[in-house]
């Protein structure tokens, strides 16, 4: 049976093609003498963040946490929305490598805005933490691939700049962002003091996340990376799938998009679930009947041939990617309305 799997948009294999290109790459040893494949995407990822520089990491919660560490102090505060990736998914990495306080700001929607961020910035005392930064995560995970657009984002970072407070852009699926918004990726990182996008999501790479900051920023950023365990040999045959794919699969994420949307059109209708209206390739799918739970359907759906998330008490997740075409997703609805009904 030819399972359908759209847990994630990393559960994509490289392509015979992507695995030519990592074993043709040209090599050094990164850590002693610097890789010139690596260079060269981080020359490119620069580029397309609108950054002085970047830096390769192996994931991106480890470009995450850096990024975090560069523009905060320990013992002061980090806004940032209460559902993010670095709030739920990344281990209280921020509070035991950086020693750093999470102030989570709670949002309808998964949308941070000025009036949101003020209302929880508390006034100089000696008696409360600073405040040294505010995350921004874009596309939003949790709230379903929700993007903040750029005026959305100007407007944070002026807020943050009023309070004298670093800019973290959590990009893990800025790429879809950018697609779906119209604009280069560029656009959306404006004022953003660090940017962490990852390859290793739409873009089809088996490893990868790089790390955009300005060039004065570069030693400190290698040191934390290293401190961290992300020193890398021969690095290059990862960097060149992720030069392949911004060649080859950058600009074919709005298909992603388009069969997120179709999927969740051809689950409108059934009984037991709700989907969410897609912006990019994430659609959340509820479980509207009681008997029904996140554990019980995701079993229930992988043996019918679909494999989807759970994703909190009566909620799954289902992520488009490269891997999955528009008659995958068109079967997988079926499947789900079928298997529920």
């Amino acid at each position: 049976m030819n399972v359908i799997d759209l847990r994630s948009d990393t559960v994509t294999k490289p392509s015979a093609a992507m695995r030519r290109a990592m074993a043709d790459a040209e090599v050094g040893d990164d850590v002693l003498d610097g890789d010139p494949t690596t260079r060269r995407l981080e020359e490119r990822i620069a580029a397309l963040l609108g950054t002085e520089d970047a830096l390769f990491f192996p994931s991106g919660t480890q470009a995450n946490q850096t990024g975090i560490a560069l523009v905060t102090e320990p013992g002061t505060e980090l806004l940032l929305e209460a559902n993010a990736h670095l709030v739920h998914s990344e281990v209280a990495g921020v509070a035991a490598l950086s020693g750093v306080q999470i102030r989570p700001i709670t949002t309808p929607d998964g949308l941070l805005t000025p009036e949101l961020v003020r209302g929880v910035i508390r006034a100089p005392s000696p008696h409360v933490p600073r405040a040294t930064a505010l995350a921004i995560e874009n596309t939003h995970n949790t709230a379903g691939g929700r993007v903040l657009n750029a005026a959305a984002v100007d407007a944070l970072v002026r807020v943050a700049r009023e309070w004298r407070m670093a800019v973290h852009l959590d990009g893990a699926r800025l790429w879809n962002a950018a697609v779906a918004m119209g604009v280069p990726p560029a656009r959306l990182t404006q004022g953003a003091d660090t940017v962490m996008v990852s390859i290793s999501k739409g873009l089809g790479c088996p490893v990868g996340s790089c790390l955009g900051f300005r060039k004065s920023l570069r030693a400190q950023a290698w040191e934390i990376r290293k401190r961290l365990g992300g020193g890398m040999r021969q690095s290059g045959m990862l960097a060149a799938a992720g030069l392949f794919a911004l060649d080859q699969n950058l600009s074919r994420i709005g298909e992603d998009h388009a069969n997120a949307c179709r999927f969740a059109e051809l689950l409108a209708g059934s009984p037991a679930v709700r989907p969410s209206v897609p912006e990019t390739n994430i659609v959340m799918v509820d479980l509207l009947r009681e008997r029904d739970t996140p554990e019980t359907v995701v079993t229930r759906l992988a043996t019918a041939g679909v494999r989807l998330a759970p994703w909190g008490p009566r909620r799954l997740r289902a992520v488009t990617h490269l891997d999955v075409g528009r008659q995958d997703v068109e079967r997988a609805a079926r499947i789900i309305v079928e298997t529920l009904a």
